[in-house]
């Protein structure tokens, strides 16, 4: 496809007043997010000399984080976005700050843990801004896929992007550089997302009243079967990140060129971010079950070219190949998924849902890492790759077996009958025509 004709596709989605400011407010708040990581290994490990401690306490922030997240999503569906972002945003600024103090003044171990553990509050911002391009295009089936696509083009830009500028920050300035910066960047992020107003999606009549509407989907999103179908292959698809990227430290490692590493996953995540931007310049024409069964499949298939390399003793140079391939297969997949949700679940639960299938992401990366290490230490360099091709052989068990729940159903009334205080339909205003009611 030409450039022109490939940058008109996208620039068609900011013809909408005030989406281009709400897409760089929070860019910035996920490129914080995607620094957050490495920034406290790197300062942890300078600063108290333990890798150990470090991996701790970034497990506990994730775990905190990805019990936060959907809470945090559940009070934006209720009280709106901007009401809820600008106090979280600030409150998380309190704990950033009691953490660098205890590293600063050495303080125990478990003051660590503890700061890690409150910085649970961290908005979605991801989430959010997916609400906001359902609902500016509401009508426009093409138009959300498209913005679906650049959202996650756009996390994998920032994971290209962060780690790099966390330990560029963290190595040439100071150890608690890269996680200031961070914190500024996610802060200010936060607060100018939240200051743009005009795109903000409004709340249910019901909700604005102070009462929660009625109907067969009140309750937590997890109540909707295809919901805990997504959040469960989400959970695997994490283990697979996770498990990547331990893995190709320790081959790189092991090949004596650990600087490498961040070269390599840097084309992972490049393999996903290019195939995401392609992704959305296709035209739908299956049921959003359907497309995701097919990503699902092809992850899984193209993940065994990670593991033949690293079983086989390839190079960096070949190894890079194998990863970028199996990066094209993520963001597809991803980017159905989260169609799913805003399919399955009423508007209401929008930010609840997606905050819960990030959450799953969360979980299953750290999952992936800790699996991933033990085998690194004990097992031959490359041996680890068979995690992320397991975990994605995992995930197309789970979708399978839930297949007949990732099928939104169109009814009438839906979110709009929702802004009018009737009861949700069962499913909400922005669903795609089914092409085929089976798999």
């Amino acid at each position: 496809m030409p450039a022109r004709a490939f940058l008109t596709s996208y620039r068609r989605l900011f013809s909408a007043p005030g989406a281009a400011a709400f897409t760089l407010a929070g860019l910035l708040g996920r490129l914080a997010l995607s620094m957050n990581g490495v920034a406290l290994v790197v300062l942890l490990s300078e600063r108290r000399g333990s890798y150990g401690l470090a991996g701790a306490v970034s497990a506990v922030g994730l775990v905190a984080g990805a019990v936060g997240m959907p809470l945090i999503g559940r009070l934006v569906d209720r009280y709106g976005q901007a009401r809820v972002t600008v106090p979280a945003a600030l409150y998380n600024t309190v704990p950033l700050t009691g953490l660098l103090l205890c590293v600063r003044l050495g303080a125990p171990d478990w003051a660590l843990l503890l700061c890690s553990a409150a910085g649970s509050a961290a908005p979605n911002l991801g989430g959010m801004a997916r609400s906001r391009w359902a609902h500016l295009y509401r009508d426009d089936p093409a138009a959300r896929h498209l913005a679906n696509s650049l959202e996650q083009a756009l996390d994998e830009l920032c994971f290209m992007a962060g780690p790099v500028l966390a330990m560029l920050l963290c190595t040439t300035l100071a150890p608690e550089a890269g996680l200031i910066t961070a914190g500024t960047l996610g802060t200010t992020g936060a607060l100018l997302f939240a200051a743009q107003r005009r795109t903000e999606p409004p709340l249910p009549a019901a909700a604005t009243h102070g009462r929660e509407p009625a109907g067969p989907r009140h309750g937590s999103p997890l109540r909707v079967p295809g919901l805990r179908v997504l959040v469960l292959t989400f959970l695997a698809t994490g283990m697979v990140f996770g498990a990547t990227e331990i893995t190709t430290v320790a081959y790189a490692d092991a090949l004596g060129h650990k600087a490498s590493a961040g070269l390599l996953l840097a084309l992972f995540a490049g393999g996903s971010c290019v195939a995401g931007l392609l992704f959305g310049l296709l035209t739908p024409r299956r049921a959003p079950g359907t497309r995701f069964l097919l990503g699902v499949t092809a992850m899984a298939s193209v993940l065994l070219l990670p593991l033949a390399a690293g079983l086989g003793g390839a190079g960096l140079g070949l190894l890079g190949v194998a990863l970028f391939a199996a990066g094209t297969a993520t963001a597809p997949t991803m980017v159905t998924g989260m169609t799913l949700v805003q399919e399955l679940l009423p508007r209401r639960q929008f930010n609840e849902g997606m905050a819960m299938a990030v959450s799953g992401i969360v979980v299953g990366i750290s999952a992936g890492a800790a699996l991933a290490g033990t085998v690194a230490e004990r097992a031959a360099p490359g041996t680890g790759y068979a995690l992320p091709a397991a975990a994605a052989g995992l995930a197309l068990l789970i979708a399978l077996a839930g297949r007949r729940h990732l099928t939104a159903r169109p009814a009438r009334g839906g979110a709009r009958g929702e802004a009018l205080g009737e009861a949700p339909s069962e499913a909400p205003e922005n669903a795609e025509p089914i092409v085929s009611p089976t798999l």
